[in-house]
């Protein structure tokens, strides 16, 4: 095995230092937009699947525990998706970016 395969890779493990301090508000703000995202996604999935303008919270008594558990298993699975697909493109971008040749340097 060569060290490549051998070391858990990290988020930016490939930027120098300042790169990857530079890219962590970058992160944060990614993630909050993913999950916001996600959020919305997710109640307009429902609305259409259960024809109900709620989505079913845990606690509550006027759902089911079948509905409840499928509620949560569908918004864990497109907040899941949707926060990879938004942390994903946001390195890309990040890296396209700091990867760019600046004018007048090397």
């Amino acid at each position: 095995m060569s060290d490549k395969q051998d070391k858990d890779p990290e988020i930016g493990d490939d930027l120098p230092g300042a790169l990857k301090l530079a890219y962590k508000p970058v992160g944060i703000i990614s993630g909050i937009v993913g999950g916001a995202v996600a959020s919305q996604v997710f109640g307009l999935v429902w609305k259409q699947i259960s024809k109900e303008p709620h989505t079913p919270q845990a606690l509550s008594r006027a759902y089911g525990t079948r509905e409840v558990l499928l509620a949560a298993t569908i918004q864990g699975a497109l907040f899941g998706l949707i926060r990879t697909a938004v942390d994903r493109y946001g390195m890309k971008a990040y890296h396209r970016f700091v990867d760019k040749p600046r004018a007048g340097g090397r």
